[in-house]
């Protein structure tokens, strides 16, 4: 079964007055989000799980023990940790422990949490 994992900042910890952020967005609009993409994932056939990091120390070892418990086909990169500058070390810290963890698993990128199942699908080559 293909596996797929979702990275992304633990809603409750981002800073919705970001002007970077699209206007509007709050935890409870992203959780929902990733509650649809969960959805859209297992119509696909596919196992998804999610990993909300905290903007930490701690975020790092929260995404190294997901990425040590299950081998990944593909982890999609949510927008929230890419797209604010401020996120930017946050961001290559996810990339690059995601590149060295799992190797093997394909890297995508969504644009909002509703949009992970396509966002993998491209890499997958089911798109």
């Amino acid at each position: 079964m293909t596996r797929v994992l979702f990275v992304g900042q633990k809603p409750e910890t981002v800073d919705f007055s970001d002007p970077a952020l699209p206007p509007g967005f709050d935890a409870d609009k992203i959780n929902a989000g990733i509650a649809i993409a969960l959805e859209k994932i297992r119509e696909r056939g596919w196992h998804g799980d999610t990993c909300m990091i905290t903007p930490d120390a701690s975020g790092g070892a929260m995404l190294a023990k997901a990425l040590r418990d299950a081998a990944y086909d593909c982890v999609v990169i949510g927008g929230g940790l890419r797209l604010p500058p401020r996120s930017l070390a946050l961001f290559e810290m996810v990339v690059n422990l995601v590149h060295k963890t799992a190797p093997d698993a394909a890297i995508a990128f969504n644009t909002r949490p509703e949009d992970t199942a396509e966002a993998a699908a491209r890499q997958l080559g089911e798109a």
